[in-house]
């Protein structure tokens, strides 16, 4: 009697906890079709928000770095103006330092001359002769002057060419950067309205798995 009682509890046992387990499987179900549509929606809208978001600090960066490129190219264009400016003051330095050279030549040229004819003409030791070479010493000052002059002018213009050419190769440079940089500024602002389009479609997607429809 007392093992058939314990057969009955036993049985009755098992039947509850099979009731117990049928009811928590019954209060947690599997999500409807609807219900994954949603949480589908829900997770494209956070896609899509992240994907903005990034795209959004990318043309920002992007704009940063055009603003940046475009000082640089107006700094180098400044340089390169300036660097020009001294160019054309060094070209008329030298034609000025060349034609005082030349000048002074013709002076020392007429002054040998004239030497030579005083020399033959009132003696070695004549004044004439000792003022003549007073004179071609003077012009030979001044044409070594003027040819000191002449090479510190070609240095410059050497240096200022130099300058010049570097800073149109910034420049260049510049335009490139600032090129590449539109491009990838315009890219990302394709990209910043196709994220605003996707996610007005996911949103407009979520509302309508909602509404059941």
């Amino acid at each position: 009697m007392n093992a058939e009682l314990m057969v009955r509890r036993g049985v009755l046992a098992i039947a509850f906890a099979g009731l117990l387990a049928g009811g928590a499987y019954a209060q947690s179900p599997d999500p409807t079709p609807r219900q994954q549509d949603i949480q589908n929606d829900k997770k494209d809208i956070r896609n899509d928000k992240k994907d903005l978001a990034k795209d959004r600090a990318d043309r920002n960066s992007d704009q940063r770095d055009i603003n940046h490129d475009k000082r640089d190219l107006s700094k180098d264009r400044a340089d390169r103006n300036a660097d020009q400016k001294d160019i054309n003051h060094d070209r008329a330095d030298l034609n000025k330092d060349r034609v005082d050279r030349n000048k002074d030549q013709r002076e020392i040229n007429h002054d040998k001359n004239q030497l030579a004819r005083d020399d033959k003409k009132y003696g070695v030791n004549s004044a004439q002769a000792e003022a003549d070479r007073k004179d071609l010493h003077a012009d030979r000052v001044d044409r070594n002057k003027d040819q000191k002059d002449i090479n510190n002018d070609r240095q410059d213009l050497n240096k200022d060419r130099a300058d010049r050419n570097a800073d149109q190769h910034d420049i260049n440079h510049d335009k490139k950067d600032l090129a590449k940089d539109r491009k990838d500024r315009n890219q990302d602002q394709k990209d910043i309205s196709k994220d605003k389009k996707d996610l007005h479609k996911d949103r407009k997607d979520l509302r309508r798995d909602k509404r059941g429809r």
